[in-house]
């Protein structure tokens, strides 16, 4: 046990903060989209990396892995979510043995719709809470963090691969 590092008092208050926010802001963010658009936080998130897709289309495997997602979870929700005419599933055209999620226009209209609400939401509990100078630190911070918990960046990813427009502007 001597070897172990020890969490200092400043470290500690650090992390007991920093679960508070982990474990708070998921339900935040989920009660606003249930409330206002009858989606989880995951659904919409799903919606979102499709909408940022080339063509708005990934393969499930790709889903899963930015939404940090098993592909049973995966198929799950958007199984539901196809019920709902948000996403439609169909035979990879490259690989007979792989999925594509493809985004519906009913799922565009949603996310489209959903979008302001959350972003209103997202900055009112987040960013209205920071000075400019801290988000810069929130986003170095994560940075930081990211390296390690996601060396791939499969879920961080926001580049121009992925990134079409904000919904509402299609491509």
């Amino acid at each position: 046990m001597d070897d172990v590092r020890w969490l200092d008092d400043d470290e500690l208050d650090a992390w007991s903060r920093l679960l508070a926010v982990v474990e708070l802001l998921p339900g935040v963010l989920d009660s606003q989209l249930r409330r206002d658009s009858r989606l989880t936080n995951y659904e919409y998130y799903v919606l979102a990396r499709l909408s940022e897709a080339p063509g708005k289309v990934l393969r499930m495997s790709q889903l899963a892995a930015h939404t940090n997602a098993t592909l049973p979870r995966l198929s799950h929700v958007v199984r539901r979510m196809e019920e709902r005419g948000l996403v439609e599933r169909r035979p990879c055209p490259e690989d007979a043995r792989a999925t594509d999620a493809h985004l519906t226009d009913h799922g565009w209209a949603t996310i489209q719709e959903a979008a302001p609400a959350h972003v209103e939401n997202v900055r009112e509990n987040v960013f209205d809470a920071l000075t400019p100078e801290q988000v810069g630190q929130l986003k170095a911070i994560a940075d930081a963090l990211l390296t390690r918990l996601d060396p791939g960046g499969l879920i961080a990813v926001r580049t121009a691969e992925m990134r079409t427009g904000r919904p509402g502007e299609r491509d």
